[in-house]
């Protein structure tokens, strides 16, 4: 058995401690947690349309045409969008798009270059 301590997610208490298997428990409450499942949840990786693992600062491909509210015509398939930035939430991507300015997009509507 590690002698390694982990905080328990649930509690807060300091005396997770390792089970003899990937899983770490609290003597206090109970909780029974994979450490690397918690670091998944709390760092989720985010895909594009294809499932390849877009990063700050990639360039993506608009697939589909994309309407805009308040903008006289939709953001076209095959628009060439630089320099992304991810951010938690529905839509997930954060950029400026020539013509439209700053704009919020899905990740399910774009393709990495």
């Amino acid at each position: 058995m590690s002698d390694e301590m982990k905080a328990c997610p649930q509690c807060n208490s300091p005396y997770g401690y390792n089970t003899g298997n990937e899983l770490y428990a609290c003597p206090e409450c109970g909780h029974e947690w994979n450490p690397q499942e918690l670091e998944e949840e709390q760092n989720p990786t985010i895909k594009d349309a294809n499932g390849n693992v877009l990063q700050d600062g990639d360039t993506v491909i608009v697939i589909k045409n994309l309407p805009v509210k308040g903008a006289p015509g939709p953001i076209k398939s095959g628009t060439k969008v630089k320099n992304i930035r991810l951010v938690d939430g529905d839509h997930n991507i954060d950029c400026r798009i020539d013509g439209f300015g700053a704009m919020s997009l899905k990740s399910e509507f774009v393709k990495k270059t």
